[in-house]
């Protein structure tokens, strides 16, 4: 991982809507159409089906205002939730990670074998990191650019 695979700062929060506003209104964000919807997710007790929506900035740097799941790690929080990573090869980063104290706290396979992302929280300094295949980046920049010109 490199300071350049950076390209989100995560939120997650109660009142998506409101905070969205909130970033637009006071920093000038301007919003891309929500996605996600129901997924599997690996979680240390076992797989669990999740209902994941968030929305990215279409500013840079990019923001992800993520909508909460009560009972998870994806509950409400107070300030900077995740810092998101394209990964090349997010197991081998995991594994990475993992020997240096971070536990892994959810993955999602990816199709055709691997993994889609992971969520892993240092246990000495608490900082949690998205990994998300690089995979993916075409399609989130799709996103971004059709959600050019929505507004806040």
């Amino acid at each position: 991982m490199r300071p350049e695979d950076q390209f989100h700062i995560g939120f997650v929060v109660d009142d998506a809507d409101g905070a969205k506003e909130e970033f637009a209104t006071l920093f000038g964000y301007t919003w891309g159409p929500e996605i996600g919807g129901p997924l599997q997710v690996r979680l240390p007790g076992g797989d669990v089906d999740l209902e994941l929506r968030c929305s990215y900035s279409l500013s840079v740097p990019r923001l992800e205002v993520v909508r909460s799941v009560p009972g998870t790690l994806w509950e409400a929080a107070y300030g900077i939730h995740h810092v998101g990573y394209w990964s090349d090869d997010v197991a081998a980063d995991v594994a990475e990670l993992t020997g240096h104290g971070f536990v892994t706290e959810a993955t999602r396979p990816a199709p055709g074998g691997g993994l889609h992302f992971a969520f892993l929280r240092s246990a000495a300094t608490g900082f949690r990191v998205e990994l998300v295949t690089r995979l993916a980046q075409p399609g989130l920049e799709r996103v971004w650019n059709a959600g050019e010109g929505t507004g806040r």
